[in-house]
């Protein structure tokens, strides 16, 4: 039995009519008029409307979607998706002066926290733009990330916002 690929319409017994948008060793993925995405058996109860056969590999929208995805965020300063801890969802930021003549300034601490991921996300950035830079020599590459880590030190304050470790500012690690 010779395997569809990407672009055959089928009509499955149970979803009904569909075209083939992914394939994989075991499972069909087809997008079905009536139910939407479904994963089936390669051997489902189904018949085949219209063939496709390629005799090359085909490349499914989730692959070339995975792949552009990983690429801008290797090479843009988009900022990825970071939870904030649970116990500060909602909550605010207050800055009180010491003149009491002046009010409190409040802030969504939610907002405050997109602004350190922001940051956060752009000093990668530039550490990934100095660390690929042929116009500095592995001296100059050495001091820059030596300020880098100093910043991210500088930083750590902020972990407590975070949800998760992996998300957390690192800076020089102490030999005490």
């Amino acid at each position: 039995m010779q395997l569809l690929s990407i672009g055959s319409r089928i009509n499955h017994s149970e979803y009904g009519k569909g075209v083939v948008t992914n394939v994989t060793a075991q499972h069909y993925w087809v997008t079905f008029l009536e139910n939407g995405l479904e994963t089936i058996e390669i051997d489902a109860d189904f018949s085949v409307i219209e063939a496709v056969y390629d005799e090359v590999d085909s490349v499914s929208f989730y692959e070339v979607e995975k792949s552009l995805i990983s690429i801008l965020k290797r090479w843009s300063d988009t900022t990825e998706k970071v939870a904030i801890a649970d116990k500060w969802k909602g909550g605010n930021l207050i800055l009180e002066p010491g003149d009491t003549n002046l009010s409190d300034k409040k802030i969504p601490i939610d907002t405050f926290f997109h602004k350190i991921v922001m940051v956060r996300d752009r000093i990668r950035v530039m550490e990934q733009k100095i660390n690929s830079s042929k116009n500095l020599d592995d001296q100059e590459k050495i001091d820059l990330q030596q300020y880098i880590t100093r910043i991210y030190g500088s930083l750590t304050t902020f972990n407590v916002l975070f949800k998760t470790k992996a998300d957390f500012f690192i800076g020089e690690k102490s030999n005490k």
